[in-house]
């Protein structure tokens, strides 16, 4: 992966380029498409000041200006590859330096890789466990902390339905929602009646750019779980100010987790096998021939 280009300023000075608002602040990692783009739009829009994360700058910047504008709030970028370990440090110390607290998190970042485990690059599934497992977990223990001192705070962790079922030809990626499920619903409970919520969004089959960094040319099962990503972003923005711990949009996205909990493991992935099979181009599938 390429390194972020550099700006030529210091992240001091993007941050204190505009006074920052009184208003509650929320960051959102994954913020340049698909359904982070449509949540931090939607914080914008409820009033909530931005800091919009991902390593599009130009897009973050377009929708920054578009926040403070339109809706009037403050917003402030910050370029990262939040594949790079370090990056969680770096995001809280600039915005120390800069004076901003943040009242909500959203975890959203994240792709998947499609393909044979066995012959995938080896780089890529690990930087998709940095991305999708690590990153996550080290804002929530930058952040968390404040929030309980305060006795207010929201955490939203943007994870998948893929996390309830194993998933053959995406094993990793499904690994590492189920991960997210686990770990964000364990913590809801730790900090359940002090004044903290912390959710998980699990959106279905979501047409997003998503895709196309998983490698996947086609839908599953036809398409008819398909959701827009402005309503799972909506769905996501009410239930995490409901405080649900669990949100799963769409109707034949709730009957899935439900129904792959009482199906046997086995067929489970022997379903989910199939489907993926279908979704990949012929290159996608290889068979290692042992001698």
């Amino acid at each position: 992966m390429q390194s972020p280009k550099r700006t030529g300023r210091t992240p001091r000075q993007r941050l204190k380029a505009t006074p920052w608002k009184p208003n509650k602040t929320a960051l959102i990692t994954g913020a340049s498409s698909g359904i982070g783009y449509d949540l931090a739009s939607i914080f914008a829009e409820n009033g909530y000041n931005v800091v919009l994360v991902a390593r599009s700058k130009d897009k973050l910047l377009a929708l920054a200006n578009q926040a403070q504008q339109i809706f009037g709030v403050s917003a402030c970028v910050l370029q990262k590859d939040l594949t790079r370990p370090d990056s969680p440090i770096e995001i809280r110390k600039e915005l120390d330096r800069a004076g901003i607290h943040i009242d909500v998190l959203v975890n959203n970042a994240g792709f998947g890789l499609l393909g044979r485990f066995g012959t995938s690059d080896n780089g890529e599934e690990l930087d998709m466990l940095q991305l999708n497992v690590v990153t996550p977990v080290h804002l929530a223990k930058l952040f968390l902390p404040d929030m309980l001192l305060r006795g207010s705070g929201k955490i939203l962790n943007v994870a998948s339905t893929a996390g309830f079922q194993p998933g053959p030809f995406m094993a990793n990626y499904y690994a590492t929602k189920a991960y997210l499920i686990s770990f964000s619903l364990g913590l809801a409970e730790e900090v359940r009646g002090r004044g903290v919520t912390v959710s998980v969004l699990c959106p279905g089959p979501t047409p997003t750019g998503f895709r196309a960094r998983a490698g996947i040319s086609k839908s599953a099962f036809g398409g008819i779980a398909d959701m827009d990503s402005r309503v799972v972003a909506r769905a996501g923005f009410e239930g995490l100010a409901a405080g649900s711990p669990l949100i799963v949009p769409g109707f034949f996205n709730k009957l899935g987790t439900i129904a792959v909990r009482l199906l046997p493991a086995g067929l489970v992935a022997r379903v989910v096998a199939s489907a993926q099979k279908n979704r990949m181009d012929d290159s996608q599938v290889r068979v290692i021939h042992r001698p």
